[in-house]
């Protein structure tokens, strides 16, 4: 009897902290491949997965921030999406390469021409972007996910600094400093930047193993609560059994 209540709370204890953390690894995020360094070109994949048991997420739109336009960005095609990139004049035109940008993207679609995400999947979407702004350390997208129940996710919430992660945060890419070399990250040109036949496979990998890394992490975290909730309730069953005799 006491092997099987302690079995049973170690089960709820499990559900809590899942129940709790699934959110974490459920919210639309935007990630580098390799790196996104100041003041040049990355190819960015934002990962989209299906939160719902019984409908496909069948569009994907991502809102470009206004206060730092990037005038390059080119999409990777991916099979059973077209996708269909926005571009809108700008109040203030940028001075790039010695050329005045007078327009810039300000949102890139994904509409589903297949099965779309369906449930228990998830959907990275590349884009090659540039150049990225050196006055600031990080660029926050707003994307907002619809499935095929009409269903409508707006991921559009900003973090607060000190304050808990919204419900529904919106996707930020974080800048890293420019390399004393000179580069601007692993992509110089745009023209590397969007050569994804050559750059894409090791920066992949670099992600996953990332992904994998944190994973991992979470996992063993989780693991801990619940043998530490396993052995609270063994002590207060065998507190419990003392106080009885």
């Amino acid at each position: 009897m006491k092997a099987s209540r302690i079995a049973a709370a170690g089960a709820v204890a499990a559900s809590a902290v899942l129940a709790i953390s699934a959110p974490a690894f459920a919210h639309v995020s935007v990630q580098p491949e390799g790196e996104a360094a100041k003041g040049g070109y990355a190819v960015v994949d934002f990962k989209v997965p299906n939160e719902r048991d019984n409908a496909s997420t069948n569009k994907v739109e991502v809102n470009f921030p206004t206060d730092h336009p990037l005038a390059s960005v080119m999409p990777q095609p991916l099979d059973g999406w077209s996708v269909k990139v926005t571009k809108s004049k700008l109040a203030k035109p940028l001075t790039m390469h010695g050329e005045k940008i007078s327009e810039a993207v300000t949102k890139v679609t994904w509409t589903a021409t297949g099965k779309g995400i369906e449930p228990g999947f998830f959907q990275k979407f590349p884009l090659s972007v540039g150049a990225l702004p050196e006055d600031t350390d990080e660029l926050v997208f707003k994307a907002i996910q619809t499935y095929d129940n009409k269903e409508v996710v707006r991921w559009i919430e900003p973090q607060k600094e000190g304050q808990e992660e919204p419900e529904n945060p919106a996707p930020v890419l974080t800048l890293s400093d420019a390399s004393t070399d000179g580069h601007h990250g692993s992509s110089g040109t745009a023209k590397d930047a969007s050569d994804t036949s050559t750059a894409a496979p090791a920066s992949s990998a670099s992600a996953s193993s990332s992904d994998s890394s944190d994973t991992t992490a979470r996992v063993l975290g989780v693991v801990g609560i619940v043998v530490g909730a396993a052995g609270v309730a063994y002590g207060v069953l065998a507190g419990r059994r003392r106080t009885e005799a």
